[in-house]
């Protein structure tokens, strides 16, 4: 066994469901120098004044930050202390969720709603999980259900863990060992994690329609 199958035999052994649940609640809470979702918009919206253009203003950021080698090299070390994520996936994970939890929140929806959580987490997977029959229903629907649905907490939280061993042992292995090529790795990183993490953010404004009143302000796009 190589130590790239080593590595993967690894990460199946240790990371389970829960650990998504822990990187939503880090997401969303912050730690230390770590800034949450709830801080991050209060300081944009400190600045842009409007729930839209803070939203705009923290995906651009995100996509960002996605990208970005340095986020991972500086806080992925204490992000895998707390969950048992591959580092490149863990903090491109975090930034994924802390940007979905933003859009949620400036747009009306309570972060602390199990219902919400499960919804952000169903976002992370992307919306080709409910096209391919691997979640019944869209996480629009589960945000705003009568109830809270444990089960489908579960298997949202079974999909996210499959979908990182996926990426890993599956179809994206050639692009997560590109990222460990001196030189390369960086490119490959910017690419794969800036374009992954804007796919999530167009489902995201997708899923999470604005509760509040539609006065005094205009839908801000993404940067193209």
């Amino acid at each position: 066994m190589n130590q790239q199958q080593r590595m993967v035999a690894k990460a199946a052994e240790d990371l389970t469901a829960d650990a998504f649940h822990q990187l939503l609640d880090l997401a969303i809470t912050g730690r230390g120098r770590l800034p949450g979702a709830k801080h991050a918009c209060r300081r944009v919206m400190e600045k842009k004044r409007s729930p839209e253009a803070a939203i705009s203003s923290l995906v651009n950021q995100h996509i960002a930050l996605a990208g970005g080698q340095g986020f991972m090299t500086n806080w992925s070390g204490f992000l895998v202390s707390l969950v048992t994520i591959p580092a490149n996936v863990a903090a491109a994970a975090f930034v994924q969720a802390r940007m979905v939890a933003c859009v949620a929140h400036l747009r009306g929806y309570e972060l602390s709603d199990p219902r919400v959580r499960t919804a952000i987490l169903m976002v992370m997977l992307g919306p080709s999980a409910v096209g391919r029959g691997v979640l019944p229903t869209s996480p629009s629907a589960v945000a705003t259900a009568p109830v809270f649905d444990a089960e489908l907490d579960g298997a949202v939280s079974t999909a996210l863990v499959e979908s990182v061993m996926n990426q890993l042992s599956g179809k994206r292995l050639g692009a997560w060992v590109g990222k460990k090529i001196p030189f390369v790795g960086g490119g490959v990183g910017l690419a794969v994690d800036g374009l992954a993490t804007r796919s999530i953010a167009m489902y995201a404004l997708q899923e999470f329609p604005s509760r509040r009143p539609k006065v005094g302000w205009q839908q801000s796009p993404i940067a193209e």
